[in-house]
């Protein structure tokens, strides 16, 4: 089937309201995440059933530590697939997230754009791929997928469909991003601030209680805290709870 032959049929199965109800839906449910792996868990699931002929649509997007992952994953042979890419280097995702472009594979086993990935699939029910990068604010955030088990499955109109999705989840998914990160340096700055809080209360106690001055109490808590193989903050904690002896 060429591409213009799926764009029809692709046009009769799924008419143009029932597109916009999809996209909406799916739009609709995306606002009310609050997380990433919630939002692209509902995005995968709105592509897997809005799209003809789909066997597992996901999200690959960068984790905490900065690693490429797959999240959102419909089905298994979508992490199998993603994970493939991800250890070989090379494949369709990857190549949509690095381009900035979409990417559409009719047949994994004829395309020679990334050899070693096509034969390290060859054993799974994949045929036919799209991804397309999610983009927001100029910057390539991940790209999304589908993945379908027989030849020419997709076109120009599914990619169409599939970007009518990654505009505003990339939007979304890059507020939630920054979000979390906000709120990640928040609970770390607060950490840092009642450590060192914890510390100076202590070391408060000792040149009170021993006429020290702040060096000498501070190298007191650090020679407890190197004794007893325990963090300065938790030796400073038990001395300002009264749950230790002062430091020799």
């Amino acid at each position: 089937m060429d591409r213009r032959t799926e764009g029809v049929s692709m046009a009769k199965k799924v008419p143009l309201d029932e597109l916009s109800v999809a996209v909406g839906r799916v739009l609709g449910l995306l606002l009310t995440e609050e997380k990433v792996d919630h939002a692209v868990q509902t995005l995968s699931r709105a592509l897997k059933e809005s799209i003809p002929g789909t066997l597992g649509a996901g999200v690959s997007i960068l984790d905490s530590r900065g690693r490429r992952i797959s999240a959102g994953a419909t089905d298994t042979v979508v992490e199998q697939a993603d994970a493939l890419q991800y250890a070989l280097g090379q494949g369709p995702c990857l190549t949509a997230w690095a381009s900035e472009t979409t990417v559409i594979v009719q047949d994994v086993t004829t395309d020679p754009r990334w050899p070693d990935w096509s034969a390290a699939v060859s054993n799974l029910p994949i045929r036919s791929v799209v991804s397309v990068p999610l983009i927001a604010d100029g910057e390539s955030l991940g790209a999304m997928k589908i993945y379908a088990a027989l030849p020419a499955a997709y076109g120009e109109t599914s990619a169409a469909l599939m970007t009518l999705f990654a505009s505003p989840a990339a939007t979304l998914l890059s507020h939630i991003q920054t979000a979390e990160t906000a709120e990640r340096i928040s609970e770390t700055l607060q950490s840092a601030l009642y450590s060192r809080d914890l510390v100076n209360r202590a070391c408060g106690i000792l040149m009170e209680r021993h006429r020290l001055t702040p060096e000498q109490a501070l190298r007191r808590l650090m020679r407890q805290a190197r004794e007893t193989r325990q963090t300065l903050p938790d030796v400073g904690a038990q001395l300002v709870a009264g749950s230790s002896a002062d430091p020799a």
